[in-house]
Parts: C-alpha cells; structure tokens; sequence
C-alpha cells in the first residue's frame, strides 16, 4: 500500500512561475501520466494506492482525481472508508482555519475560533462554488463523527493531512511572533483530530500539513494513548517517505530521498 496525504499539486505560485519546465496541466501531464506509466511498468506487483488533497490543492482539481479512480490508478478516500484485507482505511482532507486565503480545504475545529493570525473561512477565496453561510457551522468535529460513525477502529489507518493539535507533529515556526500583542499558538493541528484519537483510539493515523514540524522538534512519530501517529511532512527539497508495517506501526522508519 501507498499513502500520499495531500499537497500534491503546485501552490497557487506555480501559476506564476516562468521556468521552462513547469507542466501546463501537472495533473495530467505529471500525476496522472506518472501513475499510468509505473503501473504499466510493475503489473501485477502495481501497490494499492489511497490519497486525499491538502490545503495547498484546489478542490476544483478533486473531479480529475475522482475520474482517475476508473483506470486503477488509487482510492481517492477523502471523507471514505475502505477495506483492504483485515483494515479499513479512512480519509480526511480539512485542516483548521489558516492565514492562506484558499479555503478549499479548511474547516472550523470544534467551533468557530479563529487564531489572531488566520482568515476566517467564509472570508477567503474558493476554487469552486461554496454555500458561504452554511460552511460556518461545518466542523472537523463533525465530519469525524459522521465519518467514522460506530466503527470498531481498533485496525483502522486514517490519512488524515492536518496533525493532531499540541503534538511533536504539528510544530509550526511561529516562535515569537504576536498580532496585536497576542502571541501566536505555535502549534496549528486540529483539536478535533486530537480528541478522535484519544477518544476512538484508531490503530494507525497518517499526517502532513505542517511542513517545518519534524526539524523543528526532531520527531516525525508519537504515540498518543494506543495510536501510532506519523507525520511524513517535509520542509526541505527532498521526499520525506515513511515505511510501516500495519500491524506494528511503532516500528515505522523514515528515510529523505533525493531526485
């Protein structure tokens, strides 16, 4: 199995960028091709591949990934569960309110606090079309309940792309920094996530978003009550890749790969 937790696509910069050798159409020409091509290559040996977007994605870009499901490619699992073998794996996109104004991808937490230093969700830019007052009381909270229901996920694997809040993983570099004289909270993970797992106690919990987390506080894994928590987040020009065994995950390494 293979995992990719959001960010795929170029930031909104990449519409500006003059380099050469940037795709016009990174989806097709890069993700899209690049899947066809190594699953004509590997054949029966092709790994079975889930993934949601991240924050930096457009969602107007979701029906391509969606569509792509049809040709075996991967599992797009955002708000999902599937079962492979004896484990069910479940997706979730939204991360808390940011200071970025793409708003795709964020959700209020467990309420509608917003940090000093971010744009409340309603205020900021969408790449399709939104109900603008009812996506105020839309919650991560919520979507979890509804997501995982009554499910026993005790071998569950969730592919989350917000960590979970005041952890080695959601570390951000806001040291010092205040608005307003307010200094800000330098961890940015989900509350609601946070609360998931010490509540429901998923087996596995896979994360990103918070790009600078692991050189920051040297950690990348944490066990939070029976939960192995990993975050493959990576601020430098590398491949951050994390290899686990499902059924003991406490044994996960993590390797930096160079093109």
């Amino acid at each position: 199995m293979v995992f990719l937790g959001g960010d795929l696509l170029p930031s909104g910069l990449f519409a500006f960028s003059s380099r050469p050798d940037t795709s016009a159409d990174f989806f097709k020409n890069v993700i899209e091709k690049g899947f066809h091509d190594l699953k004509k290559k590997l054949g029966k040996n092709y790994p079975e591949v889930f993934l949601i977007l991240g924050n930096d994605d457009g969602k107007s870009e979701e029906k391509d990934f969606i569509k792509a499901q049809e040709s075996g490619l991967w599992h797009y699992i955002h708000g999902n569960k599937f079962t492979i073998g004896n484990f069910a794996v479940y997706g979730y996109a939204y991360v808390p309110p940011t200071p970025f104004q793409l708003k795709d991808w964020e959700r209020y937490d467990v309420s509608r606090y917003v940090c000093p230093n971010c744009v409340p969700i309603e205020e900021g830019s969408f790449s399709h079309p939104v109900d603008r007052k009812k996506i105020q009381f839309e919650t991560i909270q919520k979507d979890l309940e509804k997501l995982a229901q009554n499910d026993d996920l005790s071998r569950s694997i969730f592919l989350f792309h917000s960590p979970p809040h005041e952890t080695y993983l959601d570390r951000a570099a806001l040291d010092g920094k205040m608005i307003d004289h307010v200094p800000l909270d330098v961890h940015i993970g989900s509350i609601a996530i946070k609360r998931f797992i010490e509540e429901r106690h998923p087996k596995l919990t896979l994360h990103g978003h918070v790009h600078e987390s692991t050189s920051i506080t040297g950690h990348w894994k944490q066990k939070i009550g029976k939960t192995i928590a990993l975050n493959a987040a990576h601020n430098g020009p590398e491949l951050a890749l994390i290899r686990f065994d499902p059924e003991d995950p406490e044994k996960a390494t993590r390797e930096l790969v160079s093109h």
